[in-house]
């Protein structure tokens, strides 16, 4: 019993050595790890704890992936409600506001707002031919914007009708808390869900990009770590980052080119009503296909070789895994920053030995706008599919003087005949 009081010091006792272990609240963290670890430093007890917790989330990450999309649409949405309460909980800690009135109900009534918003264009993007087919739905898409608006403005005024003399200042605070956290949690999450429709490989490459930098940074700085990169996050070193930047790097090449092989990861998603379902299936664009490349001068005596067959994409995929190394470390700095400014130590406790959901994420927010201001400027071009759901939704008199310019245009160009007139 005393072995089992020293790794559990703060758990109420209970009659019988097995019920008082199974009821105690601490049971679900590191520290049953850490008791089946008993000979080791403290220092390598949290190398294993690390290690065992995220092999389990890349091995459930994997599983989802396999499941599908609309799998990791949810999964998105989810770590995006609990990376809000985590930020939310610590406002309501730090200010001590759990007695001001309506306000953790106002907080949950503006993250669903601004999700119905950005959910509401999604639907009206991508899923248009759905929504022709249903009447109840057409009402909400016409009149997306308004209701998203009137929703938003009746939290405003319930925000005003709350405000209590004693507590204006903290209520404000609160009030500006809440609208930063949904900047950095929804409109985030809804650029990664972007990014997945363009295809799973612009989500898989990036995120795993990131996973890897942490993982390999951590890796050479547990074990060669001498100097000390930032002093936001003192446990940082020159060696770790420099490591985990090359690793990446190259992980981000070896990643994209195996991808880039199969359809499931590199077709848009697409929704077909006809099926119900999201679909994978496309023509390869010119991005994942093989292309035969010149090498550099300065390499072909390295490598003795004249050309080398690439796909695109595996350049393209330099720059991200060079920004999740060099400049993605930097939201996590920020993070850090934030926590040591309200004097926490992680958001959260929801994985043993990480911290919280957003403790995990904190880079991979940042990751995601860059992806997604990459594809729109590097990218992105006309998207036919989207452009044809947008005219199937118009009027038919529309469609047919769209069809009149169209079939003009094709005939200036000499793509087609010109009609005979009889």
């Amino acid at each position: 019993m005393d072995s089992f009081n020293l790794y559990f010091p703060s758990c109420p006792r209970m009659s019988g050595q097995f019920s008082w272990i199974i009821s105690c609240r601490i049971m679900s963290s590191p520290i049953i790890l850490k008791f089946s670890l008993p000979n080791l430093f403290s220092r390598w007890k949290n190398w294993w704890i690390r290690g065992i917790l995220t092999l389990t989330m890349i091995s459930l990450f994997f599983l989802i992936i396999y499941m599908g999309s609309f799998m990791l649409m949810l999964l998105v949405l989810g770590i995006q409600v609990k990376c809000f309460h985590e930020i939310i909980t610590i406002g309501y800690r730090v200010y001590r506001s759990y007695e001001l009135p309506w306000f953790r109900t106002l907080s949950w009534y503006f993250l669903l707002c601004v999700n119905y918003f950005f959910y509401g264009e999604t639907v009206a993007d991508y899923f248009a031919t759905f929504v022709q087919r249903e009447e109840q739905l057409q009402f909400l898409i016409r009149y997306h914007r308004f209701i998203s608006f009137a929703l938003y403005l009746a939290g405003f005024c319930m925000f005003v009708l709350s405000l209590v003399k004693k507590h204006y200042r903290l209520q404000f605070y609160m009030f500006a808390w809440t609208h930063v956290t949904l900047l950095i949690t929804v409109t985030q999450s809804h650029l990664v869900i972007q990014n997945l429709f363009e295809g799973m490989i612009w989500f898989l490459v990036p995120i795993s990009s990131v996973i890897c930098n942490d993982i390999t940074a951590y890796l050479f700085g547990f074990f060669f770590g001498r100097t000390p990169l930032i002093k936001l996050s003192p446990k940082k070193t020159w060696e770790g980052f420099i490591g985990g930047f090359f690793s990446t790097v190259v992980f981000g090449f070896i990643a994209a080119y195996i991808l880039a092989k199969y359809q499931y990861f590199v077709c848009p998603i697409e929704y077909r009503s006809e099926i119900n379902s999201f679909v994978t299936e496309c023509e390869p664009s010119e991005l994942f296909q093989l292309q035969t490349y010149s090498v550099p001068p300065l390499l072909k005596g390295v490598l003795r070789w004249d050309t080398v067959s690439l796909y695109p994409f595996q350049i393209h995929s330099i720059a991200l895994s060079t920004f999740a190394s060099l400049i993605g470390p930097f939201g996590g700095f920020f993070a850090s920053g934030f926590k040591r400014a309200f004097k926490i130590k992680d958001f959260a406790n929801t994985i043993p030995g990480h911290g919280g959901i957003m403790d995990r994420f904190d880079c991979q927010y940042l990751m995601a706008t860059f992806v997604h201001v990459y594809i729109t400027s590097f990218i992105r071009g006309p998207n036919p599919s989207k452009v044809l759901q947008q005219l199937l939704v118009l009027q038919p008199e529309q469609q047919l003087n769209i069809y009149k310019t169209l079939k003009s245009h094709l005939t200036e160009k000499g793509l087609l005949q010109p009609s005979l007139k009889l």
